[in-house]
């Protein structure tokens, strides 16, 4: 009986040995290939918007620019944001835009469509000034009628004074 536990201790230690593989040391000092990869085919990850869409406007120029209350007169912030605006018009000048002026919820209707015009013609101006054709922007005021945040709040009065520029032909996508 010792005789077989000997010899089935010696076979376990035997299988076992052969079951794992020694580790390699590489000789080889030559240049080695690189890791082969296989194709898969998911899609690359999100290049972003396509060039010349509308979506790459809103992207890389941004569409409106804020002005403070009863004002029509643009901001630094809004200066920048038109200069990005006209550097991407110039680049598509087969692209038309639509400013639209806007405004808060304060002030009467006929006030607020006057303002709203003034924001409008502003930004306008201030394209054509940059080099954009004038015959490429159309303006329109909505005044308070079209309100971003419909709370009346300062947060969202501020965010409804503004000019919106829309792409309304020439874009690609």
């Amino acid at each position: 009986m010792k005789i077989k536990f000997v010899m089935v201790a010696g076979l376990s230690a035997l299988l076992a040995a052969c079951a794992s593989t020694p580790p390699t040391t590489d000789t080889n000092t030559g240049p080695t290939e690189p890791p082969r990869t296989t194709r898969t085919d998911t899609p690359p990850a999100n290049p972003g918007p396509v060039p010349g869409t509308t979506e790459h406007f809103v992207a890389t120029a941004g569409d409106r620019v804020f002005y403070d209350l009863d004002r029509s007169t643009l901001t630094a912030a809004g200066r920048e944001t038109l200069r990005r605006q006209a550097d991407w018009l110039n680049a598509y000048p087969g692209v038309t835009v639509m400013i639209a002026g806007n405004c808060d919820e304060r002030g009467t209707r006929e006030y607020n469509l006057a303002l709203g015009a003034r924001r409008a013609n502003a930004a306008r101006d201030y394209l054509v000034s940059l080099g954009v054709s004038p015959s490429r922007i159309q303006t329109v005021s909505y005044g308070k009628e079209r309100p971003t945040c419909r709370e009346s709040s300062e947060r969202c009065w501020s965010l409804n004074r503004n000019a919106t520029t829309m792409i309304t032909g020439g874009a690609t996508g």
